[in-house]
């Protein structure tokens, strides 16, 4: 008994504690209604917060009543604080609505992106500095991870057919931009987080550590130096959260593909000054293609520490290793039907490899001195390593004891070649905020840095060509006017070195045996190139004017024979200018012009190749676009259009000479104009939509044979466009159900166009794809099939040797679960 009156009293200050907390709930809205996503919300001098959901909306239990501070933010807008009135055992109605911040938005590439949907709002590309899209006087196409995850694409060329002015050039790591190559061995074609990365050539890059894949269309030269003219492709990595994030992600499917994916985020610390995120991809998939497999592995872990307000620190690693075989394309009768031999048909044999490793890690440094003074200062070090053993095409069929060709049968060469390379990229620039008169401004000042080091033992052995009777090695073609200088079988033909790939024989994938040939060695001497530039740039705004004004000293050396007594040194320099004005119509449509200047080197292999016929002058082109961006819809969905025309002086091609395969010639000057329009967003929030359309007439202007003047570029369709739609029932009984659909066509496209008399024409195509989805809180399931009619399709080539087709139909079955 003597315990009932503390008991009681210890009831009393439960209930009177529990009386003394109130609910404080409400909805983040933007400038244009919509509902903001993941915006922390917490109480001033407090430990207690939270974030918004998907709808913007949020709900704080126990808040201590009475007169309280509850502080909005999110990356990209400006924080804001209200007071309430917290009232006990009431909910308190308490919205906010958050204007977009372009200074806030400078911290983005640090921490990820909460936006989850097809439509991205910002990008450093353009600018460098974190800008709305529709601010910056270029073409800039995106897709999201969103748009990926929903078409079940695993690769860069899987989804840049949803960017218009873009399409996919061979099985390699390469593609079309408005009819210019850019390919993995130029790194300044292809950026990770801005940043010049060495890249697979053969190999695709994977997605599951990226967050978007960006393309600025036409020549990016003032901001980052050499770079293609065509346009540069940016992958954006993915960055940690400050809230708790994970899934897990299951593909299987046809040409027993079976990928897995991981996706960690959170805090690492209660205060969120130290963040996290890790993403994990494997991949072991066969393909359409004889002897083709992909065994590949991703890891990318990405730490983000945040002091203060001032100071951010990230540090990304992407380590990547994969396994297969190169597919250097599909051969046919050399009567260029190219429905003669089997589209799975590949020239390797059962012994061929190759083998990459590719490691990135980048450390970047944010910090404000302050509200007008910023640094930042990013460090990238990238090295690719490559071990190939291939049977492959002498680009040409076999030779004939009468000096005809025979056209069932393909003359082959062998690869066996290890190498190195260790790429270093630094860069360092100082944004400046100040006003002259009602001109505001944003200054941008900085210097780079890049090397890249072919490092030491690289070597290649080859065998190729026809044996000499006098059993002192090889020749690289035959003679007929000299046959008696060959080994000659009893039909009177020449014998070659690697036997010939014989398209009707079905056991020519066989095991071959890599001593029976005789092989010469090349040697790759140790090189390093290495660039640097100092770049000034600056965005006026006024009223509804925008100004953007760049200017990039660029140094360019190649060192040939790095440290050793042949060492030589090619030294280059340009200035190069870029001019850009954005007119705001209204508060929907900006409306811009643009005018740019392109550098591109050629790379040191090249340079060295004493088989390539170089060395070759640098290649130069010059941009003039014109355009607009809209947003719809209150801003969930931005449409663009560009008119452009672009020039470049200087491209190499191969000069189609059967006794020297190697040998290249450097074209006058290319012309490539057209229009291009982009649509990507929402027309409601469960109705998704992306859409492009192209038209570019890519063409040779000048050359010193008179025949190529006027052809289409290799791998330049005239037409290319695409759609997807995705649509989800929110309501009712079949609640999570959701469809998509989508299709995509190119038009005929010239294969190799130099010093051809009739080049070879890949067919246009038109492929439709669909999916079903089906979400359950946090589990979806979805069914995507790809080229639903099962069209034959070629998405590039080279000749009638070396052609890639696209892959038939496939149904892909995908299983995620986020938690």
């Amino acid at each position: 008994m003597k315990t009932t009156p503390i008991l009681l009293l210890f009831l009393f200050a439960v209930l009177s504690s529990k009386a003394q907390t109130g609910t404080v709930a409400g909805t983040i809205l933007d400038g244009n209604d919509q509902p903001i996503a993941f915006v922390n919300i917490r109480i001033e001098n407090t430990s207690l917060g939270i974030a918004s959901d998907a709808k913007g909306r949020y709900v704080l239990d126990n808040v201590p009543t009475g007169e309280q501070i509850i502080i909005a933010s999110s990356i990209g807008f400006s924080t804001l604080e209200k007071p309430v009135t917290v009232v006990p055992e009431q909910t308190t109605t308490l919205d906010f609505t958050l204007e977009e911040n372009v200074n806030q938005l400078q911290s983005v590439e640090i921490i990820g992106r909460k936006e989850t949907g097809y439509k991205n709002t910002s990008s450093f590309i353009g600018t460098k500095s974190a800008t709305l899209l529709r601010d910056v006087p270029q073409a800039i196409s995106y897709v999201t991870k969103e748009l990926a995850l929903d078409q079940a694409a695993f690769r860069v060329n899987d989804v840049v057919k949803n960017i218009s002015g873009v399409n996919q050039f061979s099985f390699y790591n390469d593609i079309t931009i408005r009819g210019f190559r850019v390919s993995g061995q130029r790194t300044s074609g292809n950026l990770v987080n801005g940043m010049r990365a060495f890249t697979s050539f053969w190999k695709q890059q994977l997605i599951p550590h990226i967050e978007r894949v960006e393309v600025i269309k036409g020549p990016a030269s003032a901001l980052f130096g050499n770079a293609s003219p065509g346009g540069t492709i940016n992958r954006v990595t993915k960055k940690p959260l400050d809230e708790e994030r994970q899934s897990i992600t299951a593909t299987v499917g046809s040409f027993n593909t079976f990928r897995t994916l991981g996706d960690f985020t959170g805090r690492m610390t209660e205060d969120g000054k130290l963040l996290y995120r890790i993403n994990l991809g494997y991949e072991n998939s066969g393909n359409f293609r004889d002897l083709q497999f992909d065994k590949n592995l991703v890891v990318a872990p990405s730490f983000s520490f945040l002091p203060s307000d001032k100071t951010r620190l990230n540090v990304d690693i992407v380590y990547q290793g994969s396994e297969g075989r190169l597919d250097r394309g599909q051969a046919v009768f050399g009567d260029g039907d190219l429905f003669s031999v089997p589209i799975t048909k590949a020239l390797n044999a059962a012994n061929d490899f190759l083998k990459e490793e590719s490691i990135n890690a980048t450390l970047s440094l944010r910090h404000e001195f302050s509200d007008r003074l910023s640094f930042n200062s990013i460090y990238m070090r990238s090295s690719y390593r490559e071990d190939l053993q291939e049977h492959r095409t002498a680009n040409t069929f076999a030779s004939l004891g009468d000096g005809t060709l025979d056209p069932q049968k393909v003359e082959m060469r062998v690869f066996i070649r290890q190498r190195k390379w260790n790429n270093d990229n630094f860069n360092n620039y100082f944004n400046y905020n100040f006003d002259i008169g009602e001109v505001s401004n944003q200054l941008l000042v900085g210097y780079d840095y890049f090397q890249q080091l072919l490092e030491p033992g690289g070597s290649q052995l080859q065998a190729r060509g026809y044996l000499l009777a006098d059993g002192s090695g090889t020749a690289n073609s035959f003679d007929p006017d000299n046959a008696d200088a060959f080994v000659l079988d009893e039909d009177g033909n020449p014998v070659p070195n690697v036997p010939h790939f014989d398209l009707t024989d079905p056991t020519a994938n066989q095991i071959r045996n890599f001593a029976d040939y005789t092989y010469a060695t090349n040697q790759f001497p140790t090189s390093r190139l290495s660039s640097h530039g100092i770049y000034i740039q600056n965005q006026a705004n006024w009223g509804d004017f925008k100004l953007l004004l760049g200017l990039r000293q660029e140094y360019y050396i190649d060192d040939l024979n790095f440290k050793t007594d042949e060492e030589e040194k090619i030294e280059q320099d340009v200035l190069l200018p870029r001019v850009g004005l954005v007119y705001s119509l209204n508060d929907n449509i900006n409306l811009y012009g643009t005018y740019v200047e392109g550098y591109q080197p050629q790379t040191a292999s090249v340079i060295a190749d004493p088989n390539a016929g170089g060395p070759f002058d640098a290649l130069t082109s010059e941009l003039i676009e014109f355009g607009a961006k809209t947003d719809w819809f209150n801003g969930r969905l931005s449409a663009s259009m560009a008119l452009y025309y672009l020039t470049q002086q200087g491209e190499l091609y191969n000069a189609n000479d059967p006794t020297r395969p190697d040998l290249l010639i450097q074209i006058g000057e290319e012309e490539s104009k057209g229009v291009e329009f982009d649509l990507a967003g929402k027309i409601a929030p469960n109705w998704s939509l992306v859409a492009s359309y192209s038209f570019n007439e890519a063409t040779i202007t000048e050359s010193d044979d008179p025949s190529e003047i006027g052809r289409q570029k290799p791998n330049a369709p005239r037409h290319t466009g695409n759609i997807w739609s995705k649509y989800v029932i929110d309501r009712g009984a079949f609640k999570g159900v959701g469809f998509g659909l989508g299709a995509n066509f190119v038009t005929e496209r010239f294969g190799s166009i130099v010093r051809t008399p009739e080049p070879p024409l890949f067919p246009g195509y038109e492929l439709f794809d669909a999916a079903l989805y089906y979400q359950l809180d946090k589990f979806q399931i979805q069914l995507n099939i790809n080229n639903i009619f099962d069209k034959t399709h070629w998405v590039g080539g080279y000749d009638f040797i070396r052609a890639f087709p696209g892959a038939p139909r496939n149904v892909m079955t995908t299983v995620s679960y986020t938690f």
